[in-house]
């Protein structure tokens, strides 16, 4: 029997609940006796065990998802083991994912009639698109956006970074792991103010005492 899947993306800022939304689904979902796995990338450190886990307590086991693992020969070995195609596979941290990761999930959804929900920041904290998020916005197909709200009331977009000091870093690594100590969802135009600021706090000479 013809089986058709879907491959979701839901994304959103930092701290806009997207980790225990999967939770809560996996609970639903065992609730209801379906098939599922949670999967996840090893890039996120913060974790010492295979769980994923929300900042309101919940968590799930998980398998880890390295660089070079074969989402595809995974999906194949999971399916192997339980003696049947898993219904939904669902994806936490999906943009560290690389973009042939992402095609191996597409395919995973076209070949067995898995359904995939992918859940992940759309950029990083200098507003660029991740690799797997990129790729998932191309071929995913059904997009959702989790959306937060930023101190002033406007719709939070940039996971911002900072430094000891509270200021806005604009230079370094794409990746640095960290939680509410290192990075803050604002809107776009909170961003700008606030790196506007530090240019012209920047400029100022020095005043002597």
């Amino acid at each position: 029997m013809y089986r058709k899947g879907k491959l979701y993306f839901r994304y959103g800022t930092m701290g806009s609940a997207k980790t225990a939304l999967l939770l809560t689904t996996a609970y639903n979902f065992e609730e209801r006796g379906m098939r599922y796995v949670c999967l996840k990338p090893v890039i996120d450190t913060r974790e010492s065990s295979n769980v994923i886990r929300s900042r309101i307590g919940i968590e799930r086991e998980c398998r880890w998802i390295y660089h070079e693992s074969d989402l595809y020969d995974m999906a194949r070995q999971m399916f192997d083991e339980a003696e049947a195609v898993i219904d939904w596979i669902l994806v936490d941290e999906a943009q560290f994912l690389t973009a042939a990761q992402v095609d191996q999930l597409a395919r995973i959804v076209d070949d067995f009639g898995s359904n995939i929900i992918c859940y992940g920041l759309r950029t990083d904290f200098r507003s660029c698109l991740f690799e797997g998020s990129r790729r998932l916005f191309e071929i995913a197909d059904t997009i959702d956006e989790i959306k937060s709200t930023c101190t002033c009331g406007r719709k939070t977009i940039i996971n911002a970074r900072m430094d000891s000091n509270g200021d806005f870093v604009e230079e370094g690594a794409q990746v640095e792991i960290g939680g509410d100590e290192r990075y803050i969802a604002v809107c776009r135009k909170c961003w700008r103010n606030k790196r506007i600021e530090q240019s012209y706090r920047s400029a100022l000479p020095f005043t002597l005492v």
